[in-house]
């Protein structure tokens, strides 16, 4: 697996994540602002789109995980 993928993978979990948490309807609501943690990750997915520039990339990188090129 490369570090590509695992990337995708921890946004989407972690954005299904806040939005359960965070919406009013969802059986394990605890507050709107899980809602923030949702808008930051998806900012984070949209600057690194033309920045190159991902944190978790860089991480998993120092964990010898490498990029699919």
């Amino acid at each position: 697996m490369n570090a590509e993928r695992i990337v995708r993978i921890v946004a989407g979990f972690f954005i299904l994540l806040s939005l359960s948490l965070g919406v009013q309807a969802s059986p394990v609501f605890v507050s709107s602002y899980f809602l923030f943690f949702t808008a930051f990750v998806g900012l984070n997915l949209f600057q690194s789109g033309f920045t190159q520039v991902c944190p978790l990339n860089n991480i998993l990188a120092k964990f010898g995980i490498k990029g699919s090129c």
